[in-house]
């Protein structure tokens, strides 16, 4: 493929932009061996710092990696190929059961919560210079985290929790700097690492987490930073229980320098209690997004975090965004206040649901797991025949492709629609799908 494409430019940034571009349409594949810098200086006639500067730039973009005298090539899960990339088409007539979302019959009606926050605003309009979390808010939301154990700390409100983790992450940590991540878990966060520029370390998880001693190993091994989901973790449903916190509350302690990044996924759609982490390590950081006990096109998350992160954090927001808007924040105060979601009855319809399915599942042989959430995880030997069968028998399900690294295969299911007289049929085309298999865990 390399033959096939040339890279151009004389200068660093137009041969960086160059490499990037190839990315992008396809004409660079990942694990693409790019040309040794000297060969390719002399092949474009520039000095060869030009060239390194131009790889070191697609680094830092997390285009490329390199590894030596082993060479530089293109990134296996290269940015500019997000893993939403790999999902399934659902035709019509195939019940989708994919993609994740909350189901639209659980979630608040939003016209009175805006027309309220519109009212205000036109009574009380946000200009430039304001502060930027409203006070009812931030009031609420501390609250809230004071109620479930969250070290005190300010609040900062961001466009969801992705976009929270991002900034976190690149207030204290630089390009080739690793992060030790969940697996199975977020694939968001397996594209925004090397977005950044940094180095994904896998880290198993069970339904009580993640496991303290990969984290143990992966902490000694260098990682800058570890992110956990606390509660409904995305694809799995794990959440940490008492007794695992403690534990890796215990593996936190030896290494307090290490940046801790907390989600609380499950925030106000679960009713197992939070066991939260921070306030082990120096620089740590707590995220909750209403996107999904209010609906996912409310891009609001509240950040909660030690001193220093939230003000590099606020800092670098008011020089681009500024703040998230005034409107949204009110609409979701008037949310809160007004008790819009009932989080025991929201709990109680996702955890029958999931429930029922593991159950079903297990009747004919197929372990399943789901403690929490929206999601219930399957493992099946063969994940690209089992999506394409189950396809086949009328039903979309996300391939576990999409969220593990070095994890073993495995289908997540999105229990969310899913009515009492869904559960035998789906549970039949999955185990047909899949066939009984023996026992084992997605560790």
């Amino acid at each position: 493929m390399l033959e096939e494409y040339r890279i151009e430019g004389r200068r660093a940034a137009d041969i960086s932009a160059s490499v990037e571009r190839a990315v992008g349409s396809g004409d660079l594949e990942p694990g693409q061996l790019l040309p040794p810098m000297r060969e390719l200086a002399e092949r474009l006639g520039v000095n060869p710092n030009t060239v390194a500067a131009a790889y070191r730039t697609l680094r830092e973009r997390g285009v490329i990696e390199t590894a030596g005298r082993r060479g530089s090539r293109i990134r296996s899960k290269p940015a500019t190929t997000g893993r939403d990339y790999i999902r399934v088409e659902v035709p019509e007539g195939v019940r989708n059961v994919a993609d994740g979302n909350p189901d639209p019959a659980l979630l608040p009606a939003l016209a009175e919560a805006f027309a309220a926050a519109a009212g205000r605003s036109d009574r009380d309009p946000v200009m430039y210079g304001e502060v930027a979390v409203e006070a009812e808010l931030e009031r609420l939301a501390r609250a809230d985290l004071d109620a479930d154990g969250v070290p005190d700390g300010p609040v900062v409100v961001t466009s969801g929790s992705l976009d929270a983790i991002e900034r976190v992450l690149a207030a204290h940590l630089k390009p080739g700097d690793a992060v030790a991540v969940e697996d199975p878990g977020w694939g968001s966060v397996f594209d925004l690492a090397p977005a950044l520029g940094l180095r994904t370390v896998p880290v198993r998880v069970d339904d009580e987490g993640p496991v303290p001693d990969d984290v143990r190993r992966a902490l000694e091994a260098g990682a800058r930073a570890l992110i956990v989901t606390d509660r409904a973790q995305n694809p799995t449903g794990a959440a940490v229980g008492a007794a695992r916190a403690r534990a890796l509350r215990s593996v936190l302690k030896e290494h307090p320098d290490v940046l801790l990044v907390e989600d609380d996924h499950g925030h106000r759609i679960v009713d197992l209690p939070l066991h939260p982490l921070a306030g082990v390590t120096r620089d740590w950081a707590f995220v909750r997004s209403v996107a999904k006990a209010y609906g996912p096109d409310l891009r609001l998350a509240v950040l909660t975090g030690d001193p220093v992160t939230m003000d590099r954090v606020h800092g670098r927001q008011r020089l681009g965004p500024g703040w998230v808007s005034h409107l949204l924040q009110r609409a979701v105060v008037h949310l809160w206040a007004n008790g819009a979601v009932d989080v025991t009855a929201v709990a109680a319809a996702y955890g029958r649901r999931r429930d029922a399915l593991i159950d079903a599942l297990k009747q004919r042989g197929i372990e399943a797991y789901g403690r929490s959430g929206m999601n219930v995880w399957i493992p099946v030997p063969d994940e690209t025949g089992a999506v394409a069968r189950l396809l086949h028998a009328g039903w979309a399900v996300a391939p576990g492709a999409r969220f593990r690294m070095s994890a073993p295969p495995g289908i997540r299911i999105t229990v969310s629609t899913l009515t009492p007289d869904d559960i035998e049929p789906l549970a039949d085309a999955v185990a047909s799908a899949v066939g009984p298999a023996p026992v084992r865990g997605y560790v």
